[in-house]
């Protein structure tokens, strides 16, 4: 039978890193900006934490941890890199109204190559034998779960057995919804992102909105990349190891029709796909579970059509997406 207490906390672990960025890439695209550099700003804030952490246990000694400082010092590292990040971001498309899909995938390879830079530099620091660097003390903090998880059985299991950072992301999700569809704040960033020339005239700040949303979307989704490396990798961090997830977090964007709530659950989904081939039986027929680990991908593809197909305007993305916006055409 399938197991699926051990399938769905598996599911759910993977889903996260795609829950944060999903949730960060829709805010940054409700203001209008289409920040295709997502897997950069991911990579880096995955690296910023690596390094917070990296020099905080080397100055202390891995026995000599403060759970609180080990938590704190890289999210502040995390949340540091990822900001700037969006403000390189934002300087290059909002105020000097760089092309966005230009800047984004230059943003993703300077992600990348500077995550690769400073990761291979703390790998030579530390004299590691292998090309990775384990930061177990702050990873154990971060995947601490409730003490009582593991005494409630299979509900405990799926629900209850997961680092606060996971906790932290749904909470994001629901309140970015609820901001997004019940606040006056949220009104006026979809305003921008629909229309950036009627919010204009209406006294609303344009470049403030897509600055805002779009530093606090980048925050939002280097966290993904925190969580991938403390949580999910046991605090080990290796050159090239994010994979692609922060392109499918892009995906998901356009497979939740721009609402962080549907993220939630759409998450778990593709977090599942991305390991459906561990949990079902293939033999020795390697041919078979490469096709499987291709689902999300394919997933990916019919939603893309799907999306391209839709009719209804509350399913369609913002009507500025990707379009810089030069206030003396007004």
């Amino acid at each position: 039978m399938f197991d699926f207490v051990s399938f769905i906390p598996r599911a759910i672990v993977q889903g996260i890193p795609l829950l944060f960025g999903c949730t960060g890439e829709t805010l940054t695209e409700k203001s209008g900006n289409l920040n295709l550099g997502l897997p950069g700003v991911m990579y880096v804030g995955g690296i910023s934490g690596v390094i917070g952490a990296f020099l905080y246990e080397q100055s202390v000694g891995s026995a000599g941890v403060n759970g609180f400082l080990a938590v704190l010092i890289p999210l502040a590292c995390c949340l540091l890199g990822s900001l700037l990040m969006g403000l390189l971001y934002c300087f290059l498309t909002v105020t000097l109204r760089a092309n966005q899909n230009v800047t984004g995938l230059a943003m993703t390879t300077f992600g990348v190559g500077f995550g690769n830079f400073f990761g291979g530099s703390l790998i030579k620091l530390s004299g590691a034998d292998v090309p990775s660097i384990a930061l177990s003390a702050t990873s154990a903090c971060f995947k601490k779960s409730l003490p009582f998880a593991s005494n409630l059985g299979w509900f405990g299991k799926i629900f209850l057995s997961y680092g606060f950072l996971a906790y932290v992301a749904v909470i994001i999700a629901f309140v970015c919804a609820y901001v997004l569809k019940r606040t006056k704040v949220g009104l006026h960033l979809r305003a921008v992102g629909e229309s950036p020339n009627t919010a204009d005239a209406a006294g609303i700040d344009v470049n403030k909105y897509k600055y805002m949303a779009t530093c606090i979307g980048c925050m939002i989704a280097g966290l993904g990349g925190l969580y991938y490396v403390m949580d999910y990798a046991c605090g080990v961090w290796s050159n090239d190891a994010f994979g692609d997830r922060g392109w499918l977090a892009l995906a998901l964007v356009i497979f939740t029709i721009w609402k962080p709530n549907v993220a939630v659950f759409a998450s778990i989904l593709f977090g599942g796909l991305y390991i459906l081939y561990l949990f079902i039986p293939t033999g020795m027929n390697l041919a078979v579970k490469e096709l499987y680990k291709m689902l999300p991908y394919v997933v990916t593809i019919i939603v893309l059509v799907i999306s391209s197909m839709r009719n209804k305007r509350e399913n369609q993305p913002p009507a500025s997406l990707g379009l810089a916006y030069f206030r003396e055409e007004r």
